[in-house]
């Protein structure tokens, strides 16, 4: 039996979307907004660039708040779904983009960086997802994100995968928790994309190759990643649930 409300007939859905400063975070949030959502910015430590994503869906005539957010403290994961609520009236779609990704050998790897991306990757979802859990509205979606580096196992991406197993494993099941609340729960896992994270690093050759890969012979985009979160958080997308779905390109 459900234990939140439905959304108000013809009232605004309301996504939270952790990571919406940068990347494919803000991505989505500017596709979210001109889907009709009012949405939440959960943002780590730019402000600057959280404010400025607020002003470009407000610019749109779309409603937008920054909230920063570590979302492995419970209590600040909490804020960001108390301020949909106070601002307006309930959560709808939960997306959650935030991740922290670090690249090295399992053998050369510092536990201190191992420690900190699980606390993030592992933590921040399970605490992110524990709020949307109890929180979204009959009818609405939970999206957590994964990598299609989990099928593939490139090397120096160990613990980076690790955590994302770990996302995917709990994404399926609260799918199932969720059982009698009318909420679908999916993981998104991209490919390779051009984001700043993704590029950080890596010369013109290895980016170029790591496009060829992809049979459509491109690296994905942003926009790519955030039309499927749409169509996920979407009524069209709403009988897709407990799935991963590998926004690829078809690598793997």
């Amino acid at each position: 039996m459900s234990t939140t409300p439905a959304a108000p007939a013809g009232g605004p859905r309301v996504a939270v979307v952790t990571g919406g400063s940068r990347g494919i975070g803000r991505e989505t949030v500017s596709r979210l907004a001109a889907d009709g959502f009012a949405v939440v910015i959960g943002y780590a430590g730019n402000r600057e660039l959280a404010e400025h994503a607020v002003k470009e869906v407000t610019a749109a005539g779309g409603r937008a708040v920054a909230v920063r957010a570590d979302v492995a403290d419970e209590d600040e994961a909490a804020a960001l779904f108390t301020t949909a609520e106070r601002e307006f009236g309930g959560v709808d779609a939960l997306v959650h983009a935030a991740g922290r990704m670090v690249l090295s050998s399992i053998a050369e790897l510092d536990l201190a960086e191992l420690d900190a991306l699980h606390r993030t990757n592992i933590r921040g979802t399970f605490v992110v997802a524990q709020q949307a859990a109890r929180r979204v509205r009959e009818g609405g979606a939970i999206v957590t994100f994964s990598t299609s580096q989990v099928g593939m196992a490139f090397p120096t991406y160990g613990a980076y995968i690790a955590s994302k197993g770990a996302v995917e494993a709990l994404t399926m099941v609260l799918a199932r928790e969720m059982r009698g609340r009318d909420v679908s729960v999916n993981a998104v896992a991209p490919g390779a994309t051009a984001t700043d994270m993704f590029l950080d690093g890596k010369d013109e050759e290895t980016v170029a190759r790591l496009a060829a890969m992809a049979p459509l012979e491109r690296l994905g985009t942003p926009a790519d990643i955030a039309s499927a979160v749409s169509f996920l958080v979407s009524p069209d997308g709403h009988w897709v649930n407990g799935q991963v779905l590998r926004v690829n390109g078809g690598i793997a």
